[in-house]
């Protein structure tokens, strides 16, 4: 009796393992989503980016709390970058934005947590003096997560 529950047991662990094995072996790698729309260098000389929305314009809007309308100071401060920036909330597929700069046009960026997170991390680390490559790195690797939007750091 012993010797068949023994044997039971070792064929039933043998059977367990192969099915994993199996599984692991057939299970398909993680996808990576690919990286935003964004633009490699600064805007061509002389091109002129659209506007981003000003504080008069968020506050009729009802934006007045202080990451939304810091966030909008961050962009109009330093446009250029952001217009080097991705944006992770993927707004390039749905609303056709090509750089964490088209999210600032509208009031696109005053409703999204993401924007308003990268934008005061780009803006953060254009004061340390970081290239816009970095920046860049950075938010691909997701340092802009840490942005405390309760408690944005004014763009002066």
């Amino acid at each position: 009796m012993k010797f068949r529950l023994a044997l039971f047991t070792a064929i039933i662990s043998v059977a367990c393992c192969g099915v994993f094995a199996q599984e692991q072996s057939t299970s398909a790698p993680a996808v990576t989503p690919p990286v935003p729309a964004y633009h490699i260098s600064a805007p061509a000389k002389g091109e002129t980016l659209p506007p981003v929305l000003t504080q008069e314009q968020l506050t009729a809007l009802g934006f007045t709390e202080p990451a939304r309308l810091e966030s909008y100071k961050a962009a109009a401060k330093v446009p250029d970058l952001f217009y080097q920036m991705p944006c992770y909330c993927y707004c390039d597929r749905g609303h056709g934005h090509t750089s964490l700069h088209s999210c600032f046009e509208s009031a696109h960026g005053a409703n999204c947590g993401t924007c308003m997170a990268e934008a005061l991390y780009t803006y953060q680390m254009s004061k340390k003096g970081w290239t816009a490559k970095k920046i860049r790195d950075g938010i691909l690797h997701g340092d802009y997560k840490s942005v405390d939007l309760l408690h944005p750091e004014p763009a002066l």
